[in-house]
């Protein structure tokens, strides 16, 4: 069986997508601007090939920080309009104010503003041009997706929410193939017709869920044979979630989990862990630095909306379940936990006026680097919790001690991925996420975490 060729585009295609035509939109206005206008600050040519470099690097690395290589956010004009203007601001101010490797400010001031707005103009017309084709249905990926009487819709949900360019187009029940149709929406295909409906829907791949595959009837078992004979693709669901979601599975989190749960070798990568520790020692005490120089103000802010003690510290668990002691600047009410250790919660009435000004910035987090310098923690990792939620959570999730086998982090995949969460559920649902960096563990991820962060930061998305 041939297979009608569909374009379609995976997560890390659109990805460099993105940030190649990025670069060449931006750097084709600016020729184009200097050849018919009266233009010379930025010249492509060999002889500037440093400038370039520099200005694809800010480029990139700006618009990492302003979400504009964020899938879920990179299909809507005005988000992407405000975090173009904001990410095009901030790299032609520090393309301006880098010496050396950039051109000389120009006499005529008038040549920066021709500057500025090319620069925003180009990446305006590609992204939108981007939303519009691009991220249209015709490129969208199609898929069937074969399991055993699961929630069709909710995986549906589940992994187009993760990308928005992928489809479920049908599925087939392999414990029920006479069953009827258990969503409108999604179709059920037959197994006959499997062939045919791949053909005439222009499906790009056949989602498994192998935990039933063992239920598989003989004939289901025959088609999918065929189609690998002749080269179209067929994936295991807990891959193409993961690659989807960034985060372990939960269905799978509850089986036999150590079979689907490879740590990453960087988590006894001498090397890695090295230098691991290296910019932990680096960014601790820069932390520490830039925090003493933030104190006066803090204190002032203290007194007036925050009265109490300027600190405070709870015993947290770290690495090998071993407890320690963390400082933090205080943002509740100073009998909090009168009646002993509750969550937070999203909207929590015992954080003062003041005390969410540093959550929302993240600045309560500051004395941690202590932590981090003390090596009871890492910039990166599972944020540690209290013992008595760490126990009350190990009843309901028999495997959420396995978080405890690296150092616990100021920042983790986990916070820089969910909003907030203070239930059984929403602590599950973190844990997915550590899970993954624990198994996915390595310099980019450590990069994109810290990436992320910043846009945290930013948009004063702290809890």
């Amino acid at each position: 069986m041939k297979k009608k060729s569909k374009i379609h585009f995976e997560i890390s295609e659109r990805k460099i997508l993105l940030r190649i035509f990025d670069v060449i939109f931006v750097l084709g206005g600016l020729q184009l601007v200097s050849h018919f206008l009266h233009f010379d600050y930025f010249q492509v040519s060999e002889a500037h090939w440093a400038w370039i470099i520099v200005l694809a690097v800010y480029l990139t690395v700006f618009c990492t920080i302003f979400e504009l290589y964020n899938l879920q956010k990179t299909n809507n004009y005005v988000k992407v309009f405000k975090n173009l203007v904001l990410a095009s601001s901030v790299t032609v101010l520090c393309y301006l104010l880098t010496p050396f490797y950039t051109p000389l400010l120009p006499a005529n001031r008038f040549q920066i503003v021709v500057f500025y707005f090319t620069f925003l103009g180009t990446l305006v017309l590609w992204r939108f041009a981007y939303i519009k084709f691009i991220s249209s249905p015709r490129f969208y990926k199609k898929v069937v997706v074969v399991g055993d009487s699961f929630n069709i819709a909710s995986i549906a949900q589940e992994l187009e929410t993760a990308d928005p360019n992928y489809t479920v187009a049908g599925y087939i029940d392999t414990k029920e193939l006479d069953a009827p149709n258990v969503t409108r929406a999604i179709p059920k295909i037959k197994v006959e017709a499997l062939k045919d409906y791949i053909k005439k829907e222009h499906i790009g791949e056949v989602v498994v869920s192998t935990g039933y595959s063992s239920g598989m009837e003989k004939k289901l078992y025959d088609v999918l044979i065929d189609l690998l004979e002749v080269g179209f693709p067929i994936r295991e669901y807990d891959q193409v979630y993961e690659e989807l979601s960034s985060k372990i599975p939960v269905s799978r989190l509850k089986e036999d989990f150590y079979k689907y749960f490879p740590f990453s070798r960087s988590n006894h990568n001498k090397l890695y862990l090295f230098f691991h520790r290296i910019y932990d020692i680096v960014f601790s005490l820069i932390g520490i630095i830039l925090g003493s120089l933030l104190i006066p103000f803090v204190f002032m802010g203290n007194l007036i909306g925050n009265r109490g003690p300027l600190f405070y510290s709870q015993v947290r668990v770290g690495r090998h379940g071993k407890h320690f002691k963390i400082v933090k600047l205080r943002t509740m009410v100073t009998n909090a936990e009168a009646g002993g250790a509750q969550w937070a919660q999203a909207n929590d009435t015992r954080i003062t006026k003041f005390g969410r000004f540093l959550r929302k910035t993240r600045l309560d987090e500051i004395p941690q680097f202590y932590n981090v310098l003390r090596g009871d923690m890492s910039v990166i990792g599972p944020r540690p919790e209290r013992p008595v939620f760490v126990k009350e959570l190990a009843k309901e999730i028999p495997f959420y001690e396995i978080r405890h086998v690296i150092k616990p982090g100021l920042t983790g995949w986990a916070q820089v991925s969910i909003s907030y969460g203070s239930t059984i559920e929403d602590s599950l649902h973190k844990l997915q996420y550590d899970l993954y960096y624990i198994k996915k563990r390595g310099l980019f991820l450590d990069l994109r975490i810290f990436l992320k962060t910043l846009s945290t930061v930013i948009f004063f998305r702290g809890q």
